[in-house]
């Protein structure tokens, strides 16, 4: 089977950015495949297809992706979004754990390049869209490993774009602040516990709940990746959200040691 429509890619579509951003593509007009780890319990979505991946396998990612070439013909947009949480201090986070992390938030991402890209180039045209986060240019105390994936994501984002523009694709970020998902509830917990950061980490674990609650909306995120995708000219970074535009500015234009007062003040830590 082939189309005529514009085909997008989505991991991690099975509920939250993902999900909106399949919904937002197909009212785009996309032929739309997204993916979950288990899409056998995905509530099915008008004009999207399910397939299952795991973004952090080889063998996975290369079935998934040919699964779509078999079934649309191409593939012009590849949003990764598929990511997990952490929470915790970072000497409270083990070694394995911050592996499961970069494994999927970092690694994952660039399984799923390298097994687009070549279809990208052959036709001379497609976009790859990372999903990033502010904490991919703002430090978050108690989720350095999180951070580190996604600080991750931008330079390789970045780097990889300058190398593929002149073959006819692009590779974009797309940076959301807090969004009303189940990121927090669904971030994994630290495995090595210290009570010296005890109480640090549960302040911050409440300011984050609270801030995931009065955050944006998924539809909001999808809107930006919808413009990443579409945009006649794109841009290399997208901000998701007012708030993740202020956060861009302030990392931009803050002194040093204001930016550093803000961000323990943000996170009500003393000093």
């Amino acid at each position: 089977m082939t189309t005529n429509r514009p085909v997008a890619l989505v991991t991690g579509a099975s509920s939250g950015i993902g999900k909106e951003t399949a919904l937002a593509l197909v009212a785009a007009g996309f032929d739309v495949a997204g993916t979950g780890r288990d899409t056998s319990r995905v509530t099915p979505l008008h004009g999207v297809t399910f397939l299952d991946l795991d973004v952090a396998s080889d063998a996975s990612v290369t079935a998934a992706v040919q699964q779509v070439i078999e079934r649309f013909g191409r593939i012009d947009v590849l949003v990764n979004n598929a990511g997990i949480g952490s929470m915790g201090a970072a000497e409270e986070t083990s070694i394995a754990q911050a592996q499961d992390v970069f494994e999927t938030n970092v690694i994952g991402v660039m399984c799923m390049v390298n097994e687009v890209l070549p279809h990208m180039r052959a036709q001379r045209r497609g976009r790859i869209i990372n999903i990033s986060s502010v904490l991919g240019f703002l430090p978050q105390p108690f989720m350095a490993a999180y951070a580190a994936s996604k600080h991750a994501v931008e330079g390789y984002t970045e780097s990889l774009d300058h190398e593929i523009r002149e073959h006819g694709v692009r590779a974009l970020i797309v940076e959301p602040a807090y969004t009303r998902t189940g990121f927090e509830a669904n971030s994994a917990k630290p495995d090595m516990p210290l009570e010296v950061y005890a109480k640090g980490r549960q302040t911050v674990d409440r300011v984050m709940a609270q801030a995931i609650r009065d955050g944006d909306a998924p539809t909001v995120v999808a809107k930006a990746i919808v413009a990443a995708a579409t945009d006649a000219t794109p841009k290399l970074r997208y901000t998701a959200g007012p708030l993740a535009g202020r956060a861009r500015v302030l990392r931009r234009v803050a002194p040093a040691g204001v930016f550093d007062k803000q961000i323990r003040k943000m996170n009500r830590l003393a000093g």
